[in-house]
């Protein structure tokens, strides 16, 4: 690619995959588990933050106890797999990254699910062939995306293949913003996952409803 033209690094849930749903669910048996009411849909969008123990501080005025985190934490992973089988690439998708890859340009994923079950779904999905990395969380679950993205980006810029000035970060998340600000990149964040549009808008970065839009954006920020 030339050295100017801009690299995706994309979100895998709530943005390449719609799976939100998955997530509502997985939340509600965890928070079962430990005698917490359901939360809804736009509940969860208006209070979501990373790291997750501070989502649930919000939910339950308190932080978790460690105790209550374990098994909070394996439940709602044990219960999100289950679910997922049944989530469906977001609308658009596999075109979008067809043309990207057809114009040469490059792309990546980076997700905060765990590396060693990212990899398999994403190839399960049939849309491997488009990325230069596909990288998840590697440690322990429950904190933000920051680290990673500098670990992500570094791997690339050894490859090669790009430089966090032009490299656009597409989520669905706060978190997602606050870790390409991290290292330099810029952000668009998407509506159709964890968060409140008033929750993204606040972040100070372009928010879409569509990763259509996502991807026309991306194009005229990167610097």
């Amino acid at each position: 690619m030339g050295k100017h033209d801009t690299h995706l690094v994309w979100d895998w849930n709530g943005t390449l995959l719609d799976d939100f749903t998955a997530v509502i669910g997985a939340t509600n048996a965890s928070f079962a588990e430990i005698g917490l009411e359901p939360i809804t849909a736009e509940r969860y969008r208006d209070l979501y933050c990373m790291p997750i123990p501070a989502f649930y501080e919000r939910l339950m005025g308190r932080l978790p106890t460690d105790a209550e985190w374990l098994v909070m934490d394996e439940t709602f992973h044990r219960h999100y797999v289950e679910r997922r089988a049944g989530c469906a690439l977001t609308e658009g998708v596999e075109e979008l990254l067809t043309q990207w890859t057809l114009a040469g340009r490059s792309q990546s994923i980076l997700s905060m699910y765990e590396h060693d079950q990212l990899v398999p779904v994403v190839r399960g999905y049939g849309i491997h062939q488009h990325f230069v990395r596909v990288d998840g969380r590697t440690g322990p679950s429950g904190g933000t995306k920051a680290v990673h993205m500098e670990r992500h980006l570094a791997a690339l810029a050894d490859e090669g293949r790009i430089a966090p000035e032009h490299t656009v970060v597409i989520g669905d998340a706060v978190d997602d913003a606050l870790a390409a600000a991290h290292v330099g990149a810029r952000a668009v964040l998407y509506t159709g996952g964890s968060h409140s549009r008033k929750s993204l808008e606040e972040v100070g970065v372009p928010v879409v409803d569509s990763l259509a839009d996502a991807v026309d954006l991306a194009q005229s920020i990167a610097r």
